[in-house]
Order: C-alpha cells, then structure tokens, then sequence
C-alpha cells in the first residue's frame, strides 16, 4: 500500500523492515578455550562449598582424621568421574551434560527425568545456597554481631543474581572473562587460607592433625554417617561435569575438554585438602562445628585487623561460583529445549550475542523462587543425593554404551576398572545413604518421580488440542519478538548422531556403509 508520497513511502518503510530483520539462523560461537575450559570446572566447584561444608563432613566423620581422609577420597571420585565423562564428552559431543548422554544412551524418559530434577530442584537450589552465602558474607561487615537481616540476604542474593543474568544475556566473552578473573580470585583466597595454615603447622600448632589426636573417636560414627559425610563432600566438588554442559562453545572439544579436566581436577583436590588442614591447624574441632562462618571464624582468629579479608574473598568466590551455574545451567534448559523436552523458546539464542537468553531467565527465575521460599541449606543433602543419581546413571550408560555399539570410534577411552570402580562406590554411597537418612533420599527421588506424568502429557502425548498448540506458538512468538532470539544453527559435523560417526575400527563411516 502506496503512502502519500507514492513508492517512496513504501521504500522507506521496506528500508526500516530490513533494519529491524532478524536472521532465522546463527551460528553458536566457539569462544571457550583451554584456560576458560578450566576456569569453568574449578570456578564451579569453588563455589560456597568449601567454606559451608567442612562443617558437615566433621560432624558425620567424628574426627579429624577421617573428615581429612573423606575430603582427599571425595576429589579423587570427583576423578574417577571426570574421566569417565571425558570420554562420553568426546563420544557424543554435545552441550547438556549428563541429560545429553543419558538420553542418547537410555531414551527420552530417564533424559527428561533428570532434566526435570536439574531444572526444578538441584541447579537452582545450589543457586540459591551461593547467592546466599555471598550476600551473608557481604553483609557480616555491616552487621558484626548478629546474624544478618533475612529480607537484606534475599534483596542482596536477587540483585547480584539479576546482574550476572544481564551480564550471561550480553556476551559469552564477558560471561567467561568473569569466570577467568574471580577463579583467580577465589584460589588467592584459598591461597591465603592455606599460607596462613601452613605458617601455623611451621610454628608447632599442628597438634590436632597428629595421627594420635586426629583418629581419636568420641564416637564411633555408623557407616550411614560416613555415606552423609561423602554426600556433605560431594557438594563442595559439585561442578566437576559442568564444562560437558556447554562442550559445542569450547574451542576444539576433543582436545581441550579432556586436557581441563585433567588439570582442574586434581587441582580442585590438591586445594580442598591444604584448605582443610589449614582449619584443623588453627581451629580446635569444637570451634569449627560452633562456626556458622568458618572462614570468617578463621580470620578472625589468626588475621586480627586485617580479618575482613576473609568475608571479601568469599564474597569474591561465591560471585565467580554463581555466574558459572548461571552459565553452564542455562545451557541445560538449552539442550533440553532443543531435544523436545522443555519449550522450544528456550532453545534459540539471541540473534547478534549468541545468548540463551530465555533458558538465562527462566534459570534466573526458579532461583529466585527458591530464595523467595525460605531456608534453603537443608536442601544441601537433596542436591547431593540427586548430583550422585543421576550421576551414576550416566556412568552407567557408559558401560551400556560399551557393550551396545562396541566398534563406535571413541577418541578416549578409558579402563573398564575406572567407570566400574566408581559405580561400586555410588553404590555403597547411595544405599548406606538410604539406610541413614530414608527421608531425605526418598524426597530426592520423589522429586525425580514427579517428572514421570510430566514427561507424558508434556512429551510423549503428541495429540494436544489444537488450541494448546495454537497457546505455545503464540506464546514463543512473543517471546522471540521480546528477547530477538532465533534458533541457532549447527555444525553438523559436531551434533551428528553417534551412528553417523566414523567407525575407525571398519574404515568408513556408517553413512556410507548404508548408502
């Protein structure tokens, strides 16, 4: 339809449409490379647990020593895993983790079983357990002698939430120069910590870490209590897998997702215990279970004026630790989108940035909702539980892998005694856990149960009423108009089925042996 000015006006008006275009595909940006691929792992591990669950694991192990021995055999699980995922990492390598894998291996119901527990309960739950402990620390200056206000940790914990939020919706490289910067950050507080520690020992105060004082019991703890101490442990190395979430960003992922994980691990590890004996060289076992704060106790007691310190650095760490979840959870609700189990809105990124942003906002929102609840710590053993499910589940799927498509090319591919030996331990783990606390592994796992009628009706029901079609592409049209996002477009080299890989076992590929 012609203006008053004749074609003119609607050349004009084709000149402003072709402004405001937005591209129906992009393409996903590999911006991750080897230091960001560690940064990731450690910055997410490093996160609130280690200053929250020492505590924990004292408490369930009885002593020193066996709190100690529980840290070093907790990092090297953490290790036994890793390698195991680096292998499923470059075998099927897509983003999404454990739900990828999983439901590559065993189908779309146990895939959407743990998306669902992920997404509802586990990633924003240890969300909100940071961004809790980061606004305690920030406030504790403010208010020395009392706890801090419960409606001020809430504010605090959503603005900072809401900040990293924008900053992930803006830019990959911004996300992952923060990840950089507050990684080095939290290892020089752990540093610290640890010099600190180590300048005690040298100066004799090292008499709670000998064998004879560390292993005296004054109670014999049960087995189920040791599986509770492993669980307490489990959180603080919780994010060993993260960088799988998010392999089609990492530069190279054959190469650099098995190289990160092997230099993060240990290195996790190797910290995890120096910071522990640092606490046990200067703080007596009482003093650390009576602790609500343990670094800021730590500081306290050794640093004098220059204790505040302390609530800073951990400050510091849980901001880098929450804009990892923030990164590699988002990716999650993005895999699942795209494989058909979450609303397809959340698979598409944004058309310029290259951002998930939907799956940013909806991992932004469930948080706040559980901040929004209440008291969040006692969710701490639920994480855990679920983390090790669904962990070994996809272990498992490993092994499953293995024997079902045995000639598949596999660019690593590890002893069979790695993946073997670490489902014998989740096995112990999670019965004696059962055992010991039947209430918390029970709601863990009716949490994960819940997702079963979900999963039918929302998934496998393919014959909705047309007018709940009708709903969903109205309501992702708006959405997409809102946030300018478009589905992204894929190497298909990189997302190919596993069944379209080179088999180098016959010298050819599937494909070709089919055609």
């Amino acid at each position: 339809m012609e203006g008053p000015n004749g074609s003119s006006s609607s050349s004009s008006a084709k000149k402003k449409t072709k402004k405001k275009k937005i591209p129906d595909r992009v393409t996903l940006k590999k911006e991750i490379g080897l230091l960001s691929a560690c940064t990731i792992i450690i910055g997410n591990i490093i996160g609130s647990g280690i200053f929250i669950s020492p505590k924990g694991v004292l408490e369930h192990s009885g002593s020193v020593g066996l709190a100690l021995v529980v840290w070093v055999l907790g990092g090297c699980i953490a290790a036994l895993g890793s390698l195991c995922y680096a292998e499923l990492g470059v075998t099927i390598p897509k983003s999404g983790g454990d739900y990828s894998y999983v439901t590559e291996i065993f189908g779309g119901l146990m895939g959407f079983l743990l998306l669902w527990s992920a997404v509802l309960i586990m990633y924003p739950t240890t969300l909100a357990v940071i961004a809790l402990t980061f606004s305690s620390y920030v406030l504790q200056p403010v208010f020395p002698n009392c706890v801090p206000p419960y409606m001020a940790t809430r504010m605090l914990s959503a603005t900072c939430l809401l900040l990293l939020t924008w900053v992930n919706c803006s830019s990959v490289r911004m996300a992952t120069r923060i990840q950089d910067i507050f990684t080095v950050g939290k290892l020089m507080a752990l540093g610290l910590i640890i010099v600190v520690g180590l300048v005690q020992i040298c100066n004799g105060n090292y008499e709670a870490l000998t064998p004879q004082v560390a292993f005296s019991l004054d109670r014999t703890p049960s087995v189920g209590q040791i599986a509770l101490a492993f669980l307490q442990a489990s959180f603080a190395f919780s994010g060993w897998n993260f960088l799988n979430y998010v392999t089609e960003e990492v530069v190279e992922p054959r190469r650099n997702l098995p190289r990160a994980i092997y230099i993060s691990i240990p290195l996790v590890t190797f910290v995890y215990t120096l910071t522990n004996i640092a606490y046990f060289s200067s703080m007596s076992p009482e003093e650390l279970l009576s602790s609500n704060a343990v670094a800021v106790t730590f500081g306290e007691k050794l640093l004098g004026m220059f204790s505040v310190i302390m609530p800073i650095s951990v400050a510091l760490s849980t901001f880098g630790g929450i804009n990892g979840y923030l990164f590699t959870s988002s990716r999650l609700c993005f895999s699942g989108a795209r494989e058909g189990h979450l609303p397809s809105l959340l698979a598409m990124i944004h058309f310029k940035n290259c951002t998930p942003i939907p799956a940013l906002l909806v991992c932004c929102a469930a948080t706040i909702v559980i901040l929004c609840i209440g008291e969040t710590h006692n969710l701490i053993n639920y994480v855990s539980f679920i983390n090790y499910l669904s962990y070994g589940v996809t272990i498992a799927g490993l092994l499953y892998y293995r024997w079902k498509k045995p000639n598949l090319y596999r660019p690593i591919k590890v002893n069979l005694l790695v993946p073997v030996c670490y489902l014998m331990f989740w096995a112990l783990l999670l019965g004696f856990s059962l055992y010991s606390e039947p209430v918390v592994c029970g709601v863990g796992l009716v949490i994960m149960l819940t997702g079963v009628p979900v999963y039918f009706l929302g998934v496998h029901w393919k014959e909705k009423p047309k007018c709940i079609y009708n709903f969903i592409e109205r309501a992702t049209y708006v959405g997409q108009r809102l946030c300018f996002v478009v589905f992204p477009q894929f190497d298909p080299i990189e997302i190919a089925s596993p069944s379209e890989w080179t088999d180098r076992s016959s010298g050819r590929s599937s494909l070709s042996a089919n055609s």
